[in-house]
């Protein structure tokens, strides 16, 4: 069966399983809970395809499936699959709507828009089982990017870890955390290091399809192009929720680029001690 086929049979299963699971248990967040699950799945689909004998592809596979495992134990080590694990934004969005409105937006947006991004993505590995080409040093320049902006991510969610665990002790301590919100290391020169790293990711996905078609102008663009919408929405989102809590993080905004790391504009960095 064409790997197409097998990966919309699939995508059509995981929509109706993740939306029967909201509603069943009240929580938005199973699209999230396989965000970093089935992307390995798909790209595995189109490798195996192949009988596992096309190098681009078993290639791009692997760094997938790398991404999915480094993805998955910082998504678990938060909490993310334990009951009650649900993403606060969505918590304060259904406050924000009705009942029968945000049930719309679940199915719309959190189960379909969203699980059809997570084919998208991986849809250059169709452009590549298209073009069977042998691997070149283009391709060994994208896996190092690749494994570059791992590493990245790496780092900055690690740091983003660390901050939340003295953050929680010091108010178990009985103490006022200060800073109230993450501004040092790779958060210094941009306030979302980890999202820039997620994009950064898959747009060298692209172009792995790109070097083995031989041409930048490919369809598969729509991947990164709706997944880096995705990133700008819920960090302007998510950014209004912390400047609710936090009135100085308007002066973070002032200082810090949002997304792409650039140099910090010079304001007061206040850092956690250690």
């Amino acid at each position: 069966m064409d790997p197409i086929i097998v990966c919309l049979w699939l995508l059509a299963a995981v929509c109706a399983a993740t939306w029967v699971l909201s509603l069943v248990t009240k929580e938005h967040s199973w699209v999230d809970r396989i965000w970093s699950i089935v992307p390995v799945a798909y790209a595995w689909i189109f490798a195996g395809a192949a009988g596992l004998a096309d190098a681009r592809l078993d290639l791009v596979a692997a760094l997938i499936t790398l991404w999915g495992i480094r993805l998955t134990f910082n998504f678990a080590r938060k909490g993310g699959y334990a009951p009650g694990g649900e993403d606060y934004r969505w918590q304060v969005l259904r406050g924000r709507m009705s009942r029968g409105l945000f049930e719309v937006f679940n199915l719309l947006f959190i189960v379909i828009y969203q699980n059809v991004l997570l084919l998208l993505i991986t849809l250059p590995m169709w452009t590549m089982s298209q073009h069977r080409t042998p691997l070149n040093p283009l391709d060994l320049v994208c896996a190092a990017l690749f494994l570059a902006f791992l590493v990245g991510e790496t780092v900055a969610d690690q740091q983003q870890w660390e901050f939340h665990r003295w953050k929680k002790a010091e108010a178990a301590a009985g103490r006022a955390p200060s800073p109230r919100f993450l501004q040092t290391g790779l958060f210094r020169s941009s306030r979302h290091p980890n999202f820039f790293f997620e994009q950064a990711q898959w747009w060298v996905v692209f172009l792995f399809g790109c070097v083995a078609a031989g041409s930048l102008l490919q369809w598969t663009v729509i991947g990164p192009l709706l997944l880096t919408g995705l990133f700008i929405g819920s960090t302007v989102f998510t950014e209004s929720i912390s400047r609710s809590r936090y009135p100085e993080y308007a002066e973070y905004q002032r200082r810090v680029s949002p997304i792409v790391p650039w140099l910090p504009a010079r304001g007061e960095v206040v850092s956690a001690p250690q």
